[in-house]
């Protein structure tokens, strides 16, 4: 069983940073890819980003591209989201996901588990 555990969240303003990170507990995600997502109420789970299983193959949504950078540390079991330049439409709840594959890309399904997410609000 994996449970995966989001932190990092909060309340910023327009143009600050954040850094959200991943981390499992009980079986480690080393050797699945892991990705982030986003939804907020009412609307569809989007995806942001997502990082293979040693770290060597990314993918961003263009929504996020050149200001979100998604990395891993697998001795630390935990996989990290740099969130700059912050615009109020990037407030939503954010969840981290692994996949059941060492690969995944922005139009797989195949995520096995998911956390709670953790809230980011980003105020004009």
């Amino acid at each position: 069983q994996v449970q995966l555990v989001e932190s990092g969240g909060g309340l910023v303003q327009a143009g600050d940073s954040l850094r959200l990170s991943c981390t499992s507990s009980g079986r480690t995600f080393t050797g699945y890819a892991v990705g982030w997502f986003r939804q907020v109420p009412g609307k569809e789970r989007e995806f942001l980003s997502t990082i293979s299983w040693n770290g060597g193959r990314t993918y961003y949504a263009d929504s996020v591209k050149g200001r979100f950078t998604i990395s891993r540390d697998n001795a630390k079991n935990t996989v990290s989201l740099q969130m700059n330049s912050l615009k109020p439409e990037d407030t939503a709840l954010y969840y981290c996901a692994t996949s059941a594959r060492p690969i995944a890309t922005p139009t797989s399904v195949d995520w096995a588990y998911w956390g709670q997410g953790t809230q980011v609000t980003v105020s004009s």
